[in-house]
């Protein structure tokens, strides 16, 4: 019952209601930053968490008796979207989103009493332990294994594109126990303390210039038993339990909708200088954005309506991943157009300077904006490269 008084909340209210917070208790310095594309360090989304926390608003789709407040996924997605419009930090999802449900639906009592705490009070931070060289989209060909040794499983292997594992305590991390007719057979949920001795942590600098993610090694590390979440073996249906939540958000239409705002303050202030022609063009193509995001924001509510629902049909995440992802590379890709040869300068230092958008300086702009543009790139391989996603889709369509 409480689910159905939750759906049927006062939407335009709690909307207003999270702007007034974010409004209220995000520092200006942290708002420029995400506004204009800056670095922020691991304090600046520990504060924002720790905030929403005190209000009740993190974690706050978890049940009430771990915590939460009950939301709906209707609820949710406006608190997502709000916070993105306003420029606050993005939700690190790696402990709220993902293992602290799988905790509190597949966990044992002991489990839930020692991780969810620190979840929700961000003061433990986790990491996911997915990808593989050899098994990214493929997950389910995973290598990394973990044989039996008494209380302890004794693990080795590496994991690939490991997001703020440097500044991770915990993994939640797939493992292979065991063989069987299937490859999604014999893999196992296993949580794995990061100051384990035989653990690695070598940096990935991606193409944005920045320290985002990782390959770890694992030589011998022991991790206890009593860490298995759920049943040996039975790691693939928590993993699918995960991606469906990871993935039901990822259209990241909060973000975009900012930054369809940016552009058109881009364009108004590059487009002076154009011919009416070219300038008639340039508004065409943000006419043309417009309605593609309007489109996709309604795309994502509708998913959002079928999911609290109970009829998602398996695909819809999979096609909001696709064209979202494909939609953030083309605005991205037109907004360094706007800036014309100033658009191609860049460096990762760049993004200490404390400026960005706000800059009378078009290098100093393109700065931010490259910054969206380069890291924009893994948006359609993380989550599900989107040639997989494409698959999915065919593959539910061919068999309905």
């Amino acid at each position: 019952m409480e689910k159905l008084i939750d759906d049927a909340f006062d939407e335009e209210a709690f909307r207003e209601d999270v702007a007034q917070f974010v409004g209220e208790h995000l520092s200006a310095r942290t708002r420029h930053n995400v506004a204009n594309g800056l670095y922020l360090h691991k304090s600046d989304y520990v504060d924002w968490q720790k905030a929403l926390h005190r209000k009740g608003w993190f974690g706050a789709a978890w049940p009430r008796e771990y915590g939460g407040q009950g939301w709906s996924v209707k609820r949710e997605h406006a608190f997502v979207q709000m916070c993105a419009l306003h420029a606050a930090p993005p939700i690190i999802p790696y402990g709220v989103n993902m293992v602290g449900p799988v905790i509190y639906t597949f966990g044992s009592e002991a489990q839930k009493q020692r991780y969810l705490p620190g979840i929700l009070s961000s003061d433990t931070w986790w990491c996911q332990g997915y990808s593989e060289p050899n098994a990214g989209s493929d997950l389910a060909s995973l290598k990394t294994g973990a044989v039996r040794d008494g209380d302890h499983y004794v693990v080795n292997g590496t994991k690939m594109w490991t997001t703020e594992a440097h500044w991770a305590d915990m993994m939640h991390c797939l493992v292979r126990t065991g063989k069987g007719e299937r490859k999604q057979q014999g893999i196992t949920f296993l949580l794995i303390d990061m100051k384990t001795p035989g653990i690695t942590v070598e940096p990935i600098v991606t193409l944005d210039g920045v320290h985002h993610t990782n390959q770890v090694f694992f030589d011998n590390v022991r991790v206890p038993v009593e860490n298995v979440v759920g049943a040996e073996g039975e790691g693939w249906k928590l993993a699918k339990f995960l991606l469906s939540r990871e993935r039901a958000f990822i259209a990241d239409t909060g973000n975009k909708l900012r930054m369809l705002r940016q552009m058109r303050e881009t364009a108004q202030q590059y487009t002076g200088s154009l011919s009416p022609g070219e300038r008639e063009s340039v508004m065409a193509r943000m006419a043309e954005f417009d309605a593609s995001l309007t489109a996709l924001v309604a795309l994502e509510r509708h998913y959002v309506d079928e999911w609290t629902a109970g009829r998602d049909d398996g695909i819809g995440a999979s096609i909001l991943k696709v064209r979202g992802s494909e939609l953030l590379q083309s605005m991205t890709t037109f907004w360094r157009e706007l800036l014309g040869p100033y658009g191609a300068c860049y460096h990762a230092r760049d993004r200490e300077a404390g400026a960005g958008l706000g800059s009378p300086q078009p290098w100093m702009q393109a700065a931010s904006i490259n910054y969206a543009y380069l890291y924009g790139r893994c948006w359609s391989i993380f989550g599900g490269a989107n040639e997989i996603q494409r698959n999915i889709i065919a593959a539910s369509l061919l068999r309905a």
